[in-house]
């Protein structure tokens, strides 16, 4: 996979391949005879790899299997010369993702709520324009517009939330900012960063 770039391996590493063994399994069950797994998998990895933008997947892991039952299906359809009903039970094909288990739903309500807590953490400007354009999905100009801001002024509060936030999260999410960083910030008012 050619040109794929080191935060989409990244992505793929932390929110794919962790269900690679889970989604096997629930394949097994609703691949029709003569699809290999393996080959369904591969074509999930290349079709998530190949996106244009992740941000909008809010859970990967159902992005995963949709996309995978997706592949099966378009499979299916690909092979007319037998009839579809003798390779694959439309009924066997659940097309929702399994329910995460008990603890996997508590690890991902925590892991939000620790994503909002450092967000509430960024400065009051940077916060502002970091949701404006990360949640609601605002175009910088529609932010600069609706905050009587310049669009470079906008765009270095939304570079200076990411950086916050990877630091946030490079530390486990811990948000007491290192010492260094601490220094970096000082004495500039948000309209400066």
């Amino acid at each position: 996979m050619r040109g794929l770039s080191n935060s989409r391996a990244v992505w793929l590493a932390q929110h794919v391949l962790p269900h690679e063994a889970d989604l096997r399994r629930w394949l097994r069950l609703r691949t029709p005879a003569g699809l290999d797994v393996d080959d369904v998998i591969q074509e999930t990895y290349a079709k998530l790899a190949t996106l244009a933008e992740v941000d909008h997947i809010a859970a990967p892991k159902a992005y995963l299997y949709q996309t995978a039952l997706s592949i099966v299906l378009q499979e299916g359809r690909r092979s007319r010369a037998k009839r579809i009903d003798s390779d694959i039970e439309i009924e066997t094909l659940d097309a929702a993702a399994p329910e995460p288990l008990p603890d996997q739903q508590v690890e991902a309500r925590q892991e939000l709520a620790r994503v909002f807590d450092a967000i509430d953490g960024l400065p009051e400007k940077c916060r502002e324009v970091f949701v404006l354009r990360k949640v609601e999905g605002l175009s910088q100009r529609e932010i600069a517009e609706r905050l009587n801001l310049s669009e470079s002024t906008v765009e270095k509060h939304i570079g200076r939330g990411i950086r916050m936030l990877i630091e946030i999260f490079g530390r486990g999410g811990r948000s007491t900012p290192s010492a260094s960083s601490r220094k970096e910030t000082d004495g500039q008012s948000d309209d400066e960063v």
